[in-house]
């Protein structure tokens, strides 16, 4: 039974979604537990995590900026201060166990936990970790993975096969949700139904390809239900006039159980709690990996799954000239739907959260 954790690391919902999820579970399983959780000052999670109902310390820690600018000289300075405040919570709070998640925070809280001889856990959420996580898995207790083949970057010995958390009520038959999701969204209940997540900010790329065939969709005998992001919202409805009836586009999804029921294809980002959810609803997908992340691991974590014809893979650059046409040729291709569909629930790990706490346990006893 794990009496007192801290969990660090966020940034994007990829990493803390996860993080909460594996919280909850803690807390379901001991109602006592004291979880405290470190992140980085001015990111997501410094929202998200009190939201939950959970304590977080920010650190002043930031990543390194790819631009020329005077910011990265500052970056020294901010992780000797981040260490320092580190090392002042483990001491006064004595956790049994530090869990990362990912993230800015992530590399100096558990570098100082393994230097203070705290037990610590990864949970690596990508086919292709990063170089944070490749140097904290030498001293780690126990890492978990969402991916097989993982061995070719950490010790064979530390890994367990858990999957990534993901929201609880994805792990069930979407199909009777079908009837209700076309009421939520105002849509058809029958119509071919295009699903397009962009996240919370929205994807750029996917956005104008969506844009450029608004044209195409309005002739097709299909709908289309479009998570835009806020920024790309609001250009949106200067414009919301000249939107066909049959796309919906929304800022944010906050139902997303009733957006995948809804949907017969799915365009995605391919970030690794999105190809997780992905694989638990099973619906054929094209996966439009983002360049603009560290390691490229949008692209390998895409790559799983096209490897075993879970998925379709479109690249960034080609998506305003290939994706949309993909899309419509995927809806009439019921075969290949087929296919995509089965190979994808196959790799789907409901239990992942469940699994990931076993291995904390396991840790801590």
């Amino acid at each position: 039974m794990i009496k007192r954790v801290i969990i660090s690391g966020g940034g994007t919902g990829g990493h803390i979604f996860p993080a909460l999820a594996i919280a909850d579970e803690i807390k379901k399983r001991n109602p006592e537990a004291a979880i405290l959780f470190i992140g980085a000052r001015g990111r997501m999670e410094m929202e998200k995590i009190p939201q939950a109902g959970y304590e977080i310390i920010g650190l002043p820690i930031a990543g390194l900026q790819r631009k020329l600018t005077w910011k990265n000289l500052l970056l020294p300075f901010k992780l000797i201060r981040s260490f320092y405040l580190v090392f002042s919570v483990i001491k006064k709070f004595k956790p049994e166990l530090v869990i990362g998640v990912g993230g800015y925070a992530s590399g100096p809280t558990l570098q100082m936990a393994q230097l203070l001889q705290i037990p610590t856990l990864l949970q690596e959420q990508n086919s292709y970790p990063g170089k944070t996580n490749k140097i904290l898995a030498k001293k780690a207790k126990a890492i978990c993975v969402a991916y097989p083949g993982m061995e070719r970057f950490f010790p064979k010995d530390k890994i367990a096969y858990t999957g990534n958390p993901v929201r609880a009520n994805l792990a069930i038959d979407l199909h009777p949700l079908r009837a209700e999701a076309a009421g939520f969204f105002g849509l058809e209940q029958n119509k071919p139904t295009i699903l397009i997540i962009g996240g919370s900010l929205g994807a750029l790329t996917l956005n104008e390809s969506m844009h450029a065939a608004l044209a195409a969709v309005q002739e097709k005998n299909v709908q289309v239900l479009w998570q835009c992001g806020k920024s790309y919202d609001a250009k949106l409805q200067q414009n919301s006039n000249t939107m066909p009836a049959n796309v919906k586009v929304l800022p944010f999804i906050q139902r997303m159980d009733l957006a995948y029921a809804l949907a017969d294809v799915i365009i995605s980002r391919a970030g690794a709690l999105s190809v997780s959810e992905l694989a638990l609803v099973g619906k054929p997908s094209i996966l439009v990996p983002s360049p603009n992340v560290a390691e490229d691991h949008q692209t390998k974590n895409a790559l799983s799954l096209v490897e075993q014809q879970a998925a379709l893979l479109i690249k960034d650059a080609d998506a305003r000239a290939q994706l949309m046409q993909a899309c419509f040729d995927l809806l009439v291709a019921a075969d290949q739907q087929q296919v995509l569909s089965e190979n994808l629930k196959a790799l789907g790990l409901p239990l992942a959260t469940q699994n990931i706490v076993d291995v904390c346990e396991k840790v801590v006893a």
